[in-house]
């Protein structure tokens, strides 16, 4: 706007243009801010303050759809969503119940087991829990986000699936709401307070074609997995946009890259003529046959008569991909960098690490694991919480006073234990962990947890190992207790008085 009625007043009075300029570069030289400058370096800087929904709403669309077609045909975006499925889900987490019935826990963790196999868990029953957890991941990350339908339907072993939804779904030309108190927007429905009351979906018939009236279900029904980074923000982004521009000039780089080396591999013979094909003088027939060279190719060991009066003129390109390999590690570092990751979490390339780089790096990439794995913990929560609820109403679990305010809760109470993490160096892992637990700065619970298991487990695994090792006459070392009066092994004194 500024600009406009610049150049306006420029047109009818030059010399009112140059004063309003001039006394605009003097104020640009009195701002507190370096950013806040519109000087020659920040001209083509062009920067709007508006709401987020009202910034993300123009290109959502264009980010996700690229976002995809990198998913698609990059191998960079690929190392950093695997890097993300790999580490917030890996092998799954397991459940451990805490209802103080010992019972009770068991039947609910074997129960969960069951309903975790894709004929129990997913409405289309070709995902089990674990791969749509790991999808969902790998669409949050691309996509920004991915909704979850509770469908109450039988089929397995309580009346309750899993059905998943992409954000595309969601009708983005859906105007009128359930509610007329509420409105739509972006195909949610919102309250006074901007809560999502319920969600319209579009619906397809067999053939792909999208149905006139779209489906609305309740926001009780449905799980939507996003991130909100900003107070007005009410629907996803793509995680990855801030690093596609990064990613499309490292694909095209190593496109231009590959095909100046395929140039540069290849070997090329012209040939150069001084004197005419035909013969000397007026004759129009040549002194003898006419070598040609159409189709001609050279091998090892040929020799072959030219023409009178040509000569050979090798073409040998060379050239070295050195700066090319430098330049994409840094076009690699940068785009993990804008994830929150390592390049060596993304590149996979160890080849410059030592242990405590390697370690530090860990540290500080499970910091940014971190944030995802706490969303989706509360999604399992969620989901095994309409589980343990749907197993009550269908009779699977026999807990009369479950209804209690109370004790619901109690019920309901649970862990998730993370999958096993990988070491640098077991010796140095193993000592730390000890030299924590002898000086109080983690207990065994929290050992076991980071391993991946139940310490109660561990603990019953361990002493049964051991008491089948003593029962074997071998001795798997340990700590044994209970140890009965007749063990060689008892410490009582003999009475000889020789101790």
């Amino acid at each position: 706007m500024a600009n406009w009625i610049d150049n306006l007043i420029g047109f009818i009075s030059p010399k009112r243009g140059a004063e309003r300029e001039a006394w605009r570069q003097e104020l640009d030289y009195m701002r507190s801010y370096d950013a806040g400058a519109y000087d020659r370096l920040n001209a083509g800087w062009s920067a709007f303050n508006q709401s987020a929904e009202m910034t993300d709403r123009t290109d959502r669309d264009t980010v996700r759809a690229r976002a995809r077609d990198l998913e698609r045909n990059s191998d960079m975006a690929n190392s950093v969503v695997g890097a993300f499925r790999r580490n917030v889900v890996g092998a799954g987490w397991k459940l451990q119940a805490r209802t103080e019935d010992e019972e009770l826990n068991k039947q609910i963790e074997e129960s969960w087991r069951e309903w975790c196999k894709k004929r129990n868990c997913d409405v289309t029953e070709t995902q089990s829990f674990s791969q749509m957890v790991r999808m969902a991941v790998e669409r949050k990350k691309v996509d920004g986000g991915i909704l979850f339908q509770k469908c109450y339907i039988k089929g397995g072993i309580v009346p309750f699936k899993l059905q998943a939804l992409e954000v595309d779904e969601l009708d983005d030309c859906m105007m009128s709401p359930h509610d007329k108190k509420n409105r739509v927007v972006g195909g949610i429905e919102y309250n006074e307070y901007n809560k999502p009351v319920g969600y319209w979906i579009k619906q397809y018939d067999v053939t792909g074609y999208q149905e006139l009236t779209p489906r609305y279900v309740p926001a009780k029904d449905m799980i939507f997995i996003w991130t909100k980074k900003r107070p007005s923000q009410i629907r996803e982004m793509s995680d990855l946009s801030q690093t596609i521009p990064r990613v499309r000039d490292a694909n095209e780089f190593m496109t231009a890259v590959s095909v100046k080396q395929r140039i540069e591999a290849c070997l090329s013979v012209f040939i150069k003529k001084e004197y005419p094909t035909s013969g000397i003088g007026r004759s129009s027939s040549p002194a003898k046959p006419e070598i040609s060279y159409e189709g001609k190719m050279l091998a090892p060991g040929m020799i072959r008569e030219m023409n009178p009066g040509d000569d050979a003129e090798v073409i040998n390109p060379t050239g070295q991909g050195t700066d090319a390999a430098q330049f994409t590690k840094l076009l690699q570092r940068l785009i993990g960098a804008g994830q929150g990751l390592s390049y060596e979490a993304t590149s996979r390339d160890m080849s410059q690490s030592t242990y405590s780089s390697a370690r530090q790096g860990m540290i500080e990439d499970e910091q940014t694991y971190i944030e995802d794995r706490e969303l989706f913990e509360e999604f399992l929560d969620e989901v095994y919480e309409t589980f343990v609820i749907s197993g009550v109403l269908s009779g699977l679990f026999k807990i009369p006073d479950f209804w209690d305010p109370d004790k619901k809760k109690r019920y309901l109470s649970h862990e998730w234990v993370s999958s096993k993490k990988g070491w640098i160096d077991p010796l140095k892992e193993v000592q730390a962990d000890e030299t924590a637990v002898k000086s109080g700065q983690k207990t065994y619970q929290e050992i076991a947890a980071e391993d991946g298991r139940d310490w109660k487990d561990q603990i019953d695994d361990m002493a049964e190992v051991l008491a089948y090792g003593k029962e074997k006459g071998i001795d798997l070392g340990g700590m044994i207790y209970g140890l009965d009066e007749t063990d060689d092994t008892s410490t009582e004194p003999s009475g000889d008085g020789n101790e």
